[in-house]
């Protein structure tokens, strides 16, 4: 298992998340290697963005071959964008045969305010604190208007997802391309991951790659977008080890 770390982090990763993973995957037998893209943690060079550390990862890829004998293959692990990395990567690699996707990060401007509407304001509205808010006379009304409202018109402004594009389409050419298996992990509690499920509730292209029975899906409902808590971690290496030993085996198909 090769752990690919996600937004200005390094192979630590937030709360020693990818630490705890690590050993828990190297406990159940399973040789995990964690790296430094170039310019983060101990790795120098330039900083680069999650779209061009295609050599960074091939480079880990080599050396993890090289350091464990009789390894040839190779699962690649990414959370937010580097689980967009990863897809970006994967078909040009033979020696990757496996993916665990978590919380894939698909943001655009629209997208970002269509889950908000969808999600956050909703979620609001339910929460008790929000209307003791109200009954303190504590709320902005006039504020909440305002960014709702800023929200909505983002939601509807089609130019504003353009530019960012193009990494999604590169994100969708690697899943359709990409003939090993995959295991999404997808948080209950984070705006990242329903933004991704908004995307493939809406485009049927993502929804018939979804669909194929080497995809299986799992909803980690109390978890949120780093796992941070104890519960929802351990839920999530426990995913990744079943799925691990589930191998192509019929029972891997595709659920939620």
């Amino acid at each position: 298992m090769l752990v690919v770390v996600g937004g200005p982090q390094y192979r630590v990763g937030s709360h020693r998340q990818f630490t705890l993973m690590a050993r828990g995957l190297a406990a159940a037998g399973y040789p995990t290697l964690r790296f430094d893209y170039r310019g983060m943690g101990d790795s120098g060079g330039e900083p680069r963005s999650f779209e061009a550390v295609h050599e960074d990862i091939r480079a880990a890829i080599d050396q993890f071959v090289h350091a464990v004998p009789g390894m040839s293959s190779v699962v690649l692990w990414g959370l937010c964008d580097a689980a967009s990395a990863v897809l970006m990567y994967c078909v040009g690699d033979p020696r990757v045969v496996g993916l665990v996707l978590a919380n894939p990060w698909v943001r655009t401007t629209s997208g970002e305010a269509r889950a908000f509407l969808r999600h956050y304001y909703w979620q609001r509205l339910t929460q008790r604190e929000f209307w003791s808010k109200v009954a303190r006379f504590e709320f902005d009304v006039v504020g909440s208007l305002r960014d709702w409202l800023g929200k909505l018109r983002a939601a509807g402004n089609s130019a504003g997802a353009s530019a960012p594009l193009g990494f999604i389409d590169r994100m969708y050419q690697g899943m359709a391309g990409f003939r090993g298996r995959i295991l999404m992990l997808i948080s209950g509690k984070d705006l990242t991951a329903q933004e991704f499920v908004d995307l493939c509730g809406v485009d049927q292209r993502w929804q018939r790659q979804l669909a194929r029975g080497t995809v299986e899906q799992v909803a980690l409902r109390d978890a949120d977008h780093t796992f941070s808590n104890a519960e929802a971690l351990a839920r999530a290496i426990r995913h990744t080890i079943d799925w691990l030993r589930a191998g192509n085996s019929p029972g891997s198909a595709a659920r939620s």
